[in-house]
């Protein structure tokens, strides 16, 4: 590994697994400064049988220089051992990896080239939906009221490092940053709709203090052991391996440092009056979720995820979000929202029958009635969790 800023990275070979891999920042002056890593490769590509992969997951940068010498390297390789295929793995993260690599191909017919990310987890399209994005303001400004006095419960304090991962539109960020004052903050999501919104946003409000970063959660490009207090809300539910997500998350506290996560249990949410008909639609929201590999039962699951994921002191509450907390339409707008993408985009992607649908969204309406009736009572439970990274 080189000492260089702009040369500083790790190659690895692993016979088992026939992968060679780099990671790391590549920006060399001279091709000497990647000469022990461009002889590695040649020497794996000698030694594997069948299909050779090049894992550039955690390449962050790279410039011509480099990627003129791997291509080379690869492509002379493809020529003089035709019988081999080679499958370089690319990330969507370092956003010219898909334009510049994807040219392997032409150059090649025994060269595939996987952008491992693009299709990030199952219920994507529908979480990422930029209709869904001026919800989720509300949707944070309602969950605030509750998370600002239960998070120093869970050992946040001013001063820290911290790292807001599934960020989102960046807006609990935003209110992490005005409220506990922290050394540094990174907020980091796989939305580059989201990730437009939340800098824009901090724009407005010439906040140049957040670190907005594109990235994936299942694996992220910070070092290790790099935060004291590390926040995924609502997200672990929606991807098809939590277990991924808390190993990343885990991975990048410090020791002694805490992770908090937040998540539903959907079934659970409530509604008087036409309490029947609002609790027939949220069972049923958590099953579809489910045929989208999505867990939004997940909320009491936290403690348990948490200690198998190697955690101690593991701390864990629930409160109920209502058509109490302010003003009732706030709550209202998020119900809507949820019925457009829930009845009006999943299940219809699921290929559910008009009759189903319409008593889908019936339950949902219903439910806006009960956060608007003058004498009703709406609710929205989540579970916060959190443990320590052991010291």
């Amino acid at each position: 590994m080189s000492e260089d800023s702009s040369v500083s990275f790790t190659a690895q070979f692993n016979l088992s697994n026939q992968e060679f891999s780099l990671t790391g920042v590549l920006r060399p002056r001279s091709l000497a400064e990647i000469a022990d890593a461009l002889a590695l490769l040649r020497s794996a590509i000698e030694t594997v049988k069948g299909v050779c992969y090049v894992n550039l997951k955690r390449v962050t940068h790279m410039n011509n220089t480099a990627f003129r010498a791997l291509t080379r390297v690869l492509v002379d390789a493809s020529r003089s051992r035709p019988e081999l295929k080679f499958v370089v793995v690319a990330s969507s993260v370092v956003a010219w990896a898909s334009r510049q690599f994807q040219h392997l191909c032409d150059l090649s017919p025994n060269i595939v080239v996987e952008i491992y990310d693009s299709a990030f987890y199952p219920g994507q399209t529908f979480v990422e939906n930029q209709s869904f994005i001026p919800i989720l303001r509300t949707q944070t400004k309602m969950t605030w009221r509750h998370e600002r006095e239960i998070l120093p419960r869970h050992g946040l304090r001013e001063g820290m490092s911290i790292a807001d991962i599934c960020c989102g539109i960046g807006d609990f960020a935003m209110l992490l940053r005005k409220e506990f004052a922290p050394a540094k903050i990174v907020a980091l999501d796989h939305s580059a709709l989201s990730l437009d919104y939340a800098r824009a946003v901090a724009e407005d409000f010439d906040v140049r203090d957040i670190e907005y970063t594109y990235g994936d959660a299942s694996q992220m490009l910070f070092e290790s052991d790099q935060f004291d207090f590390v926040t995924c809300r609502h997200s672990l539910q929606i991807f098809d391996r939590p277990d991924l997500l808390l190993r990343e998350l885990y991975r990048i506290c410090k020791p002694g440092g805490r992770v908090y996560i937040t998540n539903e249990k959907n079934s659970h949410c409530l509604g008087e009056p036409r309490s029947d008909s609002i609790q027939w639609t949220y069972t049923e929201v958590a099953k579809l979720f489910a045929y989208f590999d999505m867990d939004v039962e997940m909320g009491p699951k936290g403690r348990r995820l948490l200690l198998d994921a190697g955690f101690t002191d593991v701390k864990m509450e629930s409160f109920m979000v209502t058509n109490l907390d302010g003003d009732p339409r706030d709550f209202a707008d998020i119900i809507t929202a949820w019925e457009n993408v829930y009845a009006g985009e999943m299940a219809v992607k699921r290929g559910d029958p008009p009759d189903f649908i319409e008593r889908f969204r019936q339950g949902f309406e219903d439910h806006i009635f009960a956060a608007l009736h003058p004498r009703g009572y709406a609710g929205w439970p989540i579970w916060a969790a959190s443990g320590q990274k052991p010291l």
